[in-house]
């Protein structure tokens, strides 16, 4: 069970660290458009659907699953800890299984439209062609490794017999 938690963990610093990069991208390219537009009065062409399209796209989806691995998402858990330990611990396994079930869902949908975005290559409508297909497949990504941090806190879960 060690090797599947170590692996699901590195996936989701994989996906993270891609988010990262992505990060510093995006401000060196807004950086720079904001250089050019104050020292040149020019601009770069298509600093605006690269944001919106592309960075921003991936640094949401892409950090996902680490936050959800860490259990660093936002809880509102006021009356479960009020609960006796086995109630909150029966609580904590049927969130897990219904966040499997959303993020299952969300994942094959994603990836559909993403198999289909690719298919017919997708672009935004704009002065110049921008192909947006290539952002869709952030979505798939970080809702799997949102799935399978899901996974990986219910296993630990059980096996220590305590909700995370």
């Amino acid at each position: 069970m060690q090797l599947i938690l170590g692996i699901i963990r590195w996936l989701n610093i994989g996906t993270v660290a891609a988010a990262c990069v992505v990060m510093l991208l995006m401000m060196a390219h807004i950086t720079i458009d904001v250089g050019v537009r104050y020292f040149v009065n020019g601009q770069i062409v298509g600093t605006l659907e690269w944001v919106s399209f592309y960075y921003m796209v991936a640094l949401v989806f892409l950090a996902l699953g680490y936050v959800e691995f860490r259990n660093e998402n936002i809880r509102v858990d006021l009356f479960a800890q009020m609960m006796p330990a086995p109630v909150q611990l029966g609580l904590y396994i049927f969130a897990c299984i219904l966040g499997l079930v959303f993020f299952g869902m969300l994942f094959w949908q994603s990836l559909d439209d993403a198999i289909r975005a690719t298919g017919r290559a997708e672009e935004a409508m704009s002065n110049f062609r921008f192909y947006i297909w290539p952002a869709r497949w952030a979505l798939p990504i970080g809702f799997a490794g949102v799935l399978l941090a899901v996974m990986a806190n219910l296993l630990r879960a059980v096996v220590r017999r305590q909700p995370l």
